[in-house]
């Protein structure tokens, strides 16, 4: 069966690849739009899943190591 637009088997995977794309970001847009607000870095990890980091922490750690505060820096 020919569907216009859609070639095969193929493109009828990278539809429904596309399809839930856009459900995942549709899911998430408000979280990942006030993450990126902050300056925060956003992973997906996942249908609906993210990952979303700080970068303020990174320095945060590095001002303890360069400090000499070692028995912290897990912390």
């Amino acid at each position: 069966m020919y569907v216009h637009g859609i070639n095969g088997i193929s493109g009828v995977r990278t539809w429904i690849a596309r399809l839930v794309d856009r459900a995942d970001r549709e899911l998430c847009i408000d979280q990942d739009e006030w993450a990126y607000r902050l300056g925060w870095t956003v992973k997906r990890t996942g249908f609906g899943a993210r990952y979303y980091h700080n970068p303020l922490f990174d320095l945060q750690k590095a001002e303890r190591i360069y400090s000499g505060d070692v028995e912290n820096v897990l912390a």
